[in-house]
């Protein structure tokens, strides 16, 4: 028991620890492109408002289970666990919405100019940002409910009908109520995971059919093209491991919230695998985004010393 505890402690850690610098340093990545004049996509806002929201996440639940793992208890107060537990469930939302806003927005960024969808390329800068806004309005307000069941421990001691996740306390309601919040919530998930799965199979069927267009003249692909499909690939990386990671959690959530005990060893496991993806994303979003702005970082200096070297002669 004392090693399994262990490597639960170190597990959260670990998890948390990496995702928090992770993210961090991806935002340090944005932030250093902005001042090297690097021409920033509609997509990056995007992948702006997934790391903040991971970064959340990783805040209000990651730094709370790993506190817990570590035996302290009672450090969250019952406006505190009201905070934590709400903007956690609100991050999380933001999360699964911003990687599908991204899917969707770049599947229509790499759609054929005789597609349908092609006529929205140009106005993808300007419905990005409401795109986004809209997504936080939801998310905000899908879960106003969860601070009407949330508490802290101390209130609740020796009380019936209360499941304890470790530093707060979720109080039961009616089985009735219980079970359409959960299916509201599942709702919300499924409609964004669906809508993204759609969009990352219709990236993958584009992508298949500009392989058999190009393959025999793959030498002459523009750097434009090429650092397109590089993009749609690690946007696909990213999906696949979002799906894989949520899915997990969403099982896990539904089965947690319909019974009426709590199994310390599948709610750590449900912690888990909620945590994982604001943890493992921006490793996975990292690899591309510092290759593309190395890249334009030279493609600036090669053109800058051309021009001086023009204004010399």
């Amino acid at each position: 028991m004392a090693s399994r505890d262990l490597a639960t402690e170190i597990f959260f850690l670990s998890q948390t620890v990496l995702g928090i610098l992770g993210n961090s340093t991806l935002l340090c990545c944005f932030i250093i492109s902005n001042f090297t004049g690097i021409k920033a996509k509609p997509t990056d806002l995007i992948v702006k408002h997934l790391t903040c929201s991971s970064i959340m996440v990783l805040l209000f639940k990651g730094i709370p289970q790993t506190m817990t793992a570590f035996g302290q208890t009672y450090f969250l107060g019952d406006f505190t666990c009201k905070l934590v537990f709400y903007f956690h469930r609100v991050a999380r939302g933001v999360s699964l919405g911003s990687t599908s806003l991204l899917c969707v927005f770049q599947f229509i960024t790499i759609s054929p100019g005789n597609s349908k969808w092609a006529q929205l390329k140009v106005r993808i800068p300007r419905i990005v940002g409401p795109s986004l806004g809209l997504c936080w309005t939801i998310q905000l307000l899908v879960y106003v409910f969860i601070p009407i069941y949330t508490t802290d421990i101390l209130s609740v001691k020796n009380a019936t009908g209360v499941k304890e996740f470790g530093y707060c306390a979720v109080v039961n309601s009616r089985r009735i109520i219980s079970i359409l919040n959960v299916v509201f919530l599942t709702f919300n998930d499924v409609m964004f995971l669906g809508l993204m799965m759609w969009a990352s199979g219709s990236m993958v069927f584009i992508l298949i059919k500009h392989k058999q267009r190009v393959k025999h003249i793959y030498r002459t692909l523009s750097p434009r093209s090429s650092l397109e499909t590089r993009a749609t690939q690690s946007i696909l990386i990213l999906v696949s491991t979002f799906v894989v990671f949520y899915v997990i959690s969403i099982v896990l959530t539904f089965y947690l919230s319909v019974i009426d005990v709590t199994f310390r060893w599948l709610t750590n496991a449900n912690l888990a695998m909620s945590a994982c993806f604001p943890a493992f994303c921006p490793f996975l979003l990292l690899r591309h985004y510092i290759s593309v702005f190395r890249l334009c970082c030279a493609c600036s200096y090669q053109t800058t010393h051309c021009a001086c070297g023009v204004r010399e002669h």
